[in-house]
């Protein structure tokens, strides 16, 4: 077996009295692509920086091959110092390295370098840090989220760079597609310390759940042991507990075990508080149209987006996509062209640029408004300490100011508070920036389960698959084009993904109501039966909507089935019906409605 590139063993380092790191370890072997995961705050970035040689830990070794390279990439680059984006990047170059790799990846990322560095935003910044760490090609990268404040092409094209890359790899990455397309072994940092597994990432998360188990079981046997053990502490003669000294100092030994255990962190617990229904139809925009200046932000949109839709927009930075959301939502008046919002919209928004929490406010008062310790979610009153530990917040938390807050628990801020408030239309402009892999999970259950309406702006190809039913694909100079289904089903239908020109077939495929294949036969006329159709399809599907509720809420009743057993199972299987009726009535009016808006044109 060949030596180590570069290891670390029993690695201790504590932060505040806390121990952060209890005897964490790795190693990395030529070609090695390792994912390096945990939850947000479990020491990932540190263990990172040990590795690199930034930071030195309280215990434990480091080795790195002298012979080897080494390149790390920060999650805040410094580029301060330097007259100009190349300069920047050729700084990191030694003696032998090609000097022409450097103007190739900076071009190859949208940049000329001959920007100045203080003029570039977070976006071009990480960018420009990229091109300088991976421009030596080394022997072993270290990318602390090289995904973070990438657009779709961007992503798309670094794991294609990476992928033809001989270095080996070290990543720290939110981004599901990315490991799983990059990794060929995973090592989970929890609660200090460090397990590896030999697969790639696709794999780990049914691991994980293993280990956990498994955990809770010998859990379960200690603390039965120390049941038996008081037990006969309590109960056993005098004479014998005094004569075997040894067994209660083996007690005391393992309620200190005990003690010493530290559970993995609980995930967080989010609901969206549901207001009352929209219609049917929640928005319908007609050949909408918004520039500026000379320049195109959208052109001649159309869509139709139903309850229960959950649409994903996407497309490179820059290309108008948090416009278009503005215009759906009636936040922006349109150029030309029309937008009709539904019945009863109740709209709920979370902003991509934090912008709408106020640093110097407390976590508390962001939600509550000031003055008080309790909020209304879903019409019960809740103290916030309570509502914000479903978050992920300790209680010595809520009283801080939102200023001191990673970027992940302002992610999770603003999802509390856009969950505390009824709405039936969700808008959520990139949603998962800084979240954890195990907050992902639930926020996409949320969403699943929501009743009401989803739009989101996403670069997570994995959360848009999981959780999108169908997507808006920024097609360029405007142009914006919907396709059923997720991100995966888009690349399909389209030809390519978002770094890459359409292929000559996707309008055929494309769920756009304006694109067409081929020439198609004459519209048929709407007969007296589909006329008839179309006006009395939209009370009955409301009608099936209050008759599931209300079997819904029968269902619900914990002592229903042991009152009636046959009720129960007879509603059940109505229950599932009615949501058939639903869905069927629901896709045969929106075929109707089609097919009179063409007669119409």
């Amino acid at each position: 077996m060949a030596a180590p590139l570069l290891q670390l063993r029993d690695i201790r380092l504590t932060f505040g009295g806390a121990p952060l790191l209890d005897g964490a370890e790795f190693v990395v072997g030529a070609g090695d692509r390792l994912a390096l995961v945990g939850r947000n705050g479990s020491g990932k970035s540190t263990l990172l920086k040990i590795a690199a040689g930034l930071i030195e830990a309280d215990g434990g070794e480091r080795f790195a091959d002298p012979a080897a390279t080494i390149r790390y990439l920060p999650q805040e680059p410094d580029l301060s110092g330097f007259e100009s984006v190349l300069a920047f990047v050729q700084a990191g170059l030694a003696e032998g390295d090609d000097p022409h790799r450097a103007l190739y990846l900076l071009n190859e990322l949208g940049l000329t370098g001959a920007e100045h560095p203080a003029h570039l935003s977070g976006g071009e910044a990480r960018r420009a840090a990229l091109a300088r760490t991976l421009a030596p090609s080394p022997d072993i990268l270290l990318l602390d989220e090289p995904t973070n404040h990438l657009d779709l092409p961007a992503i798309e094209w670094l794991e294609r760079e990476l992928q033809s890359m001989s270095s080996a790899l070290v990543l720290i990455s939110h981004d599901r597609r990315f490991l799983e397309r990059l990794s060929r072994a995973v090592v989970w940092l929890d609660r200090g310390r460090t397990r590896r597994m030999e697969r790639g990432f696709s794999a780990f998360e049914a691991w994980r759940d293993e280990v956990l188990a498994q955990e809770e079981t010998e859990r379960h046997k200690l603390d039965r042991q120390i049941a038996r053990e008081e037990d006969w502490l309590r109960y056993g003669v005098t004479a014998r507990r005094k004569r075997n000294q040894g067994r209660l100092a083996g007690l005391n030994a393992l309620r200190t075990t005990r003690r010493e255990q530290r559970k993995a962190a609980g995930a967080a617990v989010m609901a969206a508080t549901e207001g009352a229904a929209s219609g049917t139809r929640v928005i319908e925009a007609k050949s909408i149209s918004k520039s500026y200046g000379d320049a195109a932000i959208v052109r001649d949109f159309s869509t139709r987006i139903l309850r229960g839709d959950r649409v994903g927009v996407v497309g490179p930075n820059g290309a108008g996509k948090t416009t278009l959301l503005k215009l759906l939502t009636g936040r922006l008046d349109p150029d030309a062209g029309t937008v009709t919002l539904g019945a009863n919209v109740e709209l709920a928004w979370l902003d991509q640029q934090r912008a709408a929490l106020d640093p110097d406010l407390s976590v508390a008062d962001t939600l509550t408004g000031g003055g008080s310790d309790t909020l209304s979610v879903g019409g019960v009153t809740r103290h916030v300490v309570g509502y914000l530990k479903e978050f992920l917040f300790a209680p010595e938390q809520v009283r801080q100011k939102v200023r001191a807050l990673s970027g992940g628990e302002r992610g999770r801020l603003l999802l509390a508070r856009a969950f505390a408030r009824p709405s039936n239309l969700l808008v959520l402009d990139e949603p998962t920036n800084d979240l954890d892999l195990e907050t992902l999970d639930v926020l996409q259950e949320v969403l699943t389960d929501y009743p009401g309406t989803v739009l989101l702006v996403s670069h997570d190809r994995d959360f848009l698959d999981r959780v999108a039913t169908s997507i808006v694909m920024a097609e360029g100079e405007g142009r914006f084009v919907e396709y059923a289904g997720g991100y995966s089903d888009m690349v399909a239908q389209r030809g390519a993904g978002v770094g890459a020109k359409a292929a000559a077939k996707p309008a055929a495929l494309a769920k756009a109501p304006k694109a067409e294949a081929a020439p198609r036969a004459p519209a048929r006329k709407l007969s007296f039966k589909d006329k008839h159709a179309l006006e009395t399809l939209p009370g009955r599907i409301e009608g099936l909507a209050a008759e599931i509720a209300a079997l819904e809420d029968r269902l619900a009743d914990g002592a229903f089935y042991a009152r009636d057993p046959k009720g129960f199972t007879e509603a059940s299987a109505r229950l599932d019906a009615a949501r058939a009726e639903r869905e069927a009535a629901e896709h045969r009016w929106l075929e109707l409605e089609m097919l009179r808006e063409e007669m119409e044109a």
